[in-house]
């Protein structure tokens, strides 16, 4: 793979951040962009433990996707004071995904402001997001193609991003959104998988305070270095083709896959990653020839 280093500023204004990054739909890092919320000194697991230790949270592994689970359904759950001191003792494959605290804690909103960088943000949705060293997510983009800023909190975490011009690369499996489940975006072999080669995206490293903007539609592999938490939050997508894109993900693809899953079962699954190996063999011998 291709990698550039995502780019960084330690400030921007709102002028900069939409001349510069929205408008082109290209990453950055903002370095100190929090460093006046309450939450760059107080948020940490320990801090998350004291105030929402007694909430029960839904958990994730990277366990392959099967039939029997239904979109986004986790595949545990426990007491966040028991997840935190999982954290902490030792690794583990277990993350928090998509889990709107706030609505649980409606406290730690006092800790932090809905930044203007001049996009309309989507207040009633703010996500946090967890996970012990070495975790990590698939591949993937979210279903509505939202503008993304993600706050990273506590420890280290390695990023990996993709526009939506490289999906003939990725091994994306069709009816869904992510890529082939068996590629190891940190470590990938591409003799098993050689149309990575080919992709060109961005990489970076997230410390704690940062705030990583991902532009529309972007893929994200997000691996935990060390144990921490991120928030993420979002704004509507603006490009016309990529509202139609997230409104036929919301009201219809995912419906249609999991109809698919209930009636054809596990074929279903082990059909669309064979579909995502072929269709990218055949984009790249398509190329080369």
């Amino acid at each position: 793979m291709k990698l550039i280093d995502i780019p960084r500023v330690s400030q921007i204004t709102k002028a900069e951040f939409v001349s510069n990054y929205f408008k082109p739909q290209k990453p950055v890092v903002i370095e100190r962009f929090i460093e006046d919320w309450p939450a760059y000194t107080k948020w940490n697991l320990e801090y998350i433990k004291t105030v929402a230790g007694d909430k029960t949270v839904p958990l994730y592994d990277d366990r392959p996707v099967s039939h029997k689970d239904g979109f986004n359904e986790p595949h545990a759950k426990m007491k966040m004071a028991d997840y935190i001191d999982l954290l902490k003792k030792e690794p583990t494959k277990f993350r928090i995904f998509l889990w709107n605290i706030f609505k649980e804690v409606p406290a730690l909103q006092k800790d932090y402001t809905f930044p203007d960088f001049g996009l309309k943000l989507l207040k009633g949705l703010p996500m946090l997001f967890f996970g012990g060293k070495d975790s990590f997510t698939f591949m993937h983009y979210d279903i509505d193609l939202a503008n993304i800023f993600h706050f990273h909190f506590e420890g280290r975490k390695e990023i990996i991003l993709f526009d939506q011009s490289q999906n003939k690369h990725l091994y994306k499996v069709p009816h869904s959104l992510i890529t082939h489940e068996s590629i190891d975006f940190s470590n990938p072999d591409y003799e098993k998988w050689p149309a990575l080669k080919n992709a060109v995206g961005y990489k970076t490293y997230l410390e704690h305070g940062e705030v990583l903007y991902m532009p529309e539609g972007y893929w994200h592999y997000m691996k935990y270095i060390t144990p921490g938490f991120s928030m993420s939050l979002r704004a509507m997508a603006r490009k016309p083709k990529n509202l139609v894109k997230a409104a036929y993900n919301i009201l219809i693809m995912r419906y249609y896959d999991n109809g698919m899953r209930k009636l054809y079962g596990q074929k279903w699954i082990d059909g669309k990653n064979e579909k995502a190996i072929r269709r990218t063999n055949m984009y790249m011998d398509s190329a080369i020839k």
